[in-house]
């Protein structure tokens, strides 16, 4: 056994069915009695039941989380927290709800509970990414690493079709990641196999039956497992590239991974061949970047940045905003590969 640092992070998960009647029970199981009710607009009328059920332990709720946390609309949300005197926040949604929980809690340090609906897994990490002026910036901290993750299986059987894929491929990238980080261990390891094998096996079955309880349960447990994979170990080209993607030019997040993961992964495999190995098997595939590519295409979600409105001019430019800042990176960052491939997932090109 080779050397190895695990710094394990403090989290209490509760899953299964029907967790979402225990909201309730862990804001006092916090100490708090006020909680902010936080969603996106397509989730305000879930919301709004929430907050029914919570009765007298809800002071409100703010429901216009947005997607890559713009500075601004947190500007919005701890004016409320603050004007309601919300002792802690509720968040019910993707990873813009979740995104938003985390940006309060950077600001005011109020207690979260997060109830994801979709397989982002940013739940289970102590990073938050923000927007300002068209840059999207991330760090690392664990005051807003949520207190309390609440995963109702039951929540995902609406998840329509298509954003459970990209969803799920998006889940992937931090278990894949993982595998190739500087600071990979056999713990995270192990996660990352199971999480990716779960999430391979449940994204076919749900792509045609998404109401297969059975299924949905392996891919909200694969994405948890893939979460905290990368709540434990430091990002690198992958989520710079979709970072600059995603706040530069306002792409579609989980989507934006679902492109350029197996980009990604051809780049660094020569440079990370044992642990794009452990990644192809538990895809099933003899190759990672393939399989990741053969998977997206083939249950219909994007394959290609030009699907997304991306612009080919915008290249370059994506790349300048790569480059001003790289993260740690198995395979050296090379300006005229990176631009190749950029220039692929710009084409949808299947990688070699």
């Amino acid at each position: 056994m080779e050397p190895f640092v695990y710094n394990a992070l403090p989290a209490r998960v509760v899953f299964g069915p029907g967790t979402l009647s225990q909201v309730g029970h862990e804001i006092r199981s916090l100490g708090c009695s006020k909680a902010l009710v936080l969603t996106g607009p397509s989730q305000s009328k879930k919301g709004e039941a929430l907050r029914a059920d919570l009765g007298d332990v809800s002071v409100g709720l703010y429901s216009n989380a947005t997607m890559h946390t713009p500075t601004n609309v947190t500007d919005e949300a701890v004016e409320l927290a603050q004007t309601l005197g919300a002792d802690c926040v509720v968040a019910l949604g993707g990873g813009s709800a979740v995104g938003l929980a985390k940006a309060i809690a950077l600001r005011t340090d109020l207690p979260q509970i997060v109830i994801p609906t979709t397989y982002s897994g940013s739940e289970a990490t102590a990073i938050i990414g923000q927007t300002e002026n068209g840059l999207k910036t991330t760090q690392k901290t664990l005051k807003v690493l949520p207190e309390v993750i609440i995963y109702d299986v039951d929540l995902t059987l609406s998840l329509p079709a298509e954003m459970t894929i990209t969803s799920g491929i998006n889940a992937m990238a931090h278990a894949i990641e993982a595998l190739y980080s500087t600071d990979s261990n056999p713990i995270t390891d192990m996660l990352a196999e199971q999480g990716i094998a779960r999430l391979a096996s449940a994204l076919p079955i749900l792509s045609k039956d998404p109401q297969n309880t059975e299924a949905r349960s392996d891919a909200l447990f694969g994405a948890w497992a893939c979460g905290s994979c990368l709540g434990v170990v430091s990002m690198a080209l992958h989520h710079k590239l979709c970072h600059a993607l995603g706040g530069t030019f306002n792409l579609p997040h989980s989507e934006t991974h679902t492109v350029i993961l197996p980009h990604a992964i051809a780049y660094n495999t020569p440079f990370a061949a044992t642990a794009m190995a452990k990644a192809a098997r538990s895809l099933g595939t003899a190759s990672a970047a393939q399989g990741v590519f053969d998977l997206a295409k083939n249950l219909g979600a994007p394959y290609s940045l030009k699907q997304l409105g991306m612009k080919e001019e915008d290249l370059e430019r994506a790349l300048d905003v790569v480059m001003k800042s790289p993260y740690p990176n198995p395979a050296p960052l090379e300006r005229e590969k990176l631009l190749g491939l950029l220039r692929d997932a710009y084409e949808g090109k299947r990688p070699i």
